[in-house]
């Protein structure tokens, strides 16, 4: 049953996440980057300051020096970079293309589940990595003879996939701190509490380099549509979708969490067709298809092959139990 919890929060997580491509298409080019993440961290904060009341005050007198230190990782990582290289990708490439793109995310956890956490890989989950790599190179046009490759293009696609691995890079400190609080009991996992450190954290990183946007002249020539794109990325993009993302991992190991990230290139597709009209050409279907395919073999259970195992952190995911 706490599986299956988990399950339903990283479901609604990325899901609310895929949204992102499409609320930032929105105000990308008409506000800063910088200023597009700092009034968006801002929404989101005034929201879950509201929400989670005296248990923030509470969290940060018992928190660590350490567990700051992961949360300063996990805001650079899952917010600042991720959002960095997301808006100034979609600057050069279609949104429907970005969310295809974001579905690298699972291949990209999978492999740091490996290399760092030293999860058991199965022959599944091996050719899944290969089918997200192959799709990638089909969307870019790298396998397509006479394809004509636009440098700029590749370039706005580049920067996506930098924004899925600082994805990956987040989902990754998430899961180790999960893990480790469930043994000490260093800090209180409240997910309401820290989903607002983070994003206070990433609102502070964005101040500076906002302040040379010139963002309240552009602030002030925005008009209602750019407002609620700024407001749904605050409160739902970030602060919700977070929420649900630290209600999940701690309940769901690395590889169950890299399934679920593809909810988001399947919601970014869906929603740049419905409400910005783009259409996909056979490479992007091919490729998206490939990446899809790579997703649900990431998720499933293989045969294990035989790699290097931390004896010590396969047991914590065994015995850790929220």
């Amino acid at each position: 049953m706490n599986q299956l919890k988990g399950k339903l929060y990283l479901l609604c997580a990325f899901s609310l996440a895929g949204t992102s491509v499409v609320s930032a298409r929105f105000v990308t080019g008409k506000l800063g980057n910088f200023t597009i993440t700092a009034v968006s961290l801002f929404f989101a904060l005034v929201f879950l300051v509201l929400l989670c009341g005296r248990q923030l005050i509470r969290c940060l007198s018992q928190m660590s020096f350490r567990d700051f230190g992961f949360l300063i990782l996990q805001a650079l990582c899952g917010i600042f970079l991720f959002r960095m290289f997301l808006l100034n990708g979609l600057r050069n490439t279609s949104a429907g293309e970005a969310g295809i793109l974001t579905g690298a995310t699972p291949a990209i956890t999978a492999i740091l589940a490996i290399a760092v956490l030293r999860e058991p890989a199965g022959s599944r989950k091996v050719f899944g990595i290969l089918c997200t790599v192959i799709g990638i190179l089909v969307i870019q046009g790298v396998l397509t003879p006479g394809s004509g490759l636009d440098l700029k293009h590749m370039g706005g696609n580049m920067l996506v996939l930098c924004a899925a691995a600082c994805e990956s890079v987040f989902n990754t400190l998430s899961r180790i701190s999960a893990l480790r609080n469930s043994e000490e009991s260093a800090m209180p996992s409240n997910p309401v509490s820290q989903t607002t450190i983070v994003t206070a954290i990433a609102m502070v990183l964005c101040l500076i380099p906002a302040a040379f946007e010139h963002p309240i002249k552009r602030l002030a020539a925005i008009d209602l549509l750019e407002w609620t794109a700024l407001l749904w990325y605050g409160i739902f993009v970030t602060a919700l979708a977070f929420i649900c993302w630290y209600a999940g991992i701690k309940r769901c190991g690395a590889f169950t969490a890299a399934a679920f990230s593809g909810m988001m290139p399947f919601t970014s597709m869906l929603l740049s067709a419905a409400l910005l009209g783009e259409n996909a050409d056979w490479r992007q279907w091919v490729g998206g298809f490939l990446i899809i395919i790579g997703m649900f073999l990431i998720g499933s259970k293989g045969t294990n092959i035989t790699l290097p195992i931390n004896r010590s952190i396969r047991l914590k995911e065994k015995h850790f139990q929220p």
